[in-house]
């Protein structure tokens, strides 16, 4: 396994780049960022190899895909019994995800579908579950603010990435 560093700037730019630029490929990259392919190259694979990247596929938007009515779930779950409600949530395909959580509650999941009724039936679904003591939903009216992570990989950068041509390209703009 790859030793787990804190990014710097370099690395923030280059998500920020792959984020606003999802199909450009290295050369388009070291353009942008203003540093070598080479070190785009390299530092995308280091990205990849410790599980920072971990996949270029799209993001999809489930409300836009015809799932829009959404809600968190809070689950109340039996002692020791995470790995089978775990598996139970897997076959679950309204499910989008679910997070083992500290306080009252023991699991949190988000779900979606197509209609109330359909998300009546995924809740229905998730109470099925022989692990699943309670549960407790919120539907969600709106987004204010969307899945993000450039605010907090940006604060938590190191500030020097020997990216001088970045620092020379960002003096002259």
């Amino acid at each position: 396994m790859i030793e787990k560093r804190p990014l710097d700037a370099l690395d923030v730019a280059l998500l920020a780049a792959l984020r606003e630029h999802p199909r450009a490929g290295a050369l388009e990259l070291s353009r942008i960022t203003g540093v070598a392919r080479a070190t785009v190259s390299a530092r995308l694979q280091r990205l990849e190899e410790g599980g920072v990247v971990t996949g270029y596929g799209p993001d999809v938007d489930v409300e836009a895909a015809g799932f829009g009515v959404q809600a968190f779930v809070t689950l109340e779950i039996a002692q020791g019994a995470i790995e089978d409600v775990q598996r139970d949530l897997e076959a679950i395909p309204g499910l989008l995800e679910a997070h083992a959580t500290t306080g009252s509650g023991d699991v949190l999941c988000r779900v979606a579908a197509r209609s109330h009724e359909a998300l009546q039936q995924v809740l229905v679904d998730l109470n099925r579950s022989s692990a699943v003591v309670r549960s407790t939903s919120v539907v969600a009216l709106s987004t204010l603010v969307p899945w993000r992570t450039l605010p907090l990989l940006e604060s938590g950068a190191t500030p020097d990435a020997g990216r001088s041509a970045m620092r020379r390209r960002a003096a002259e703009d």
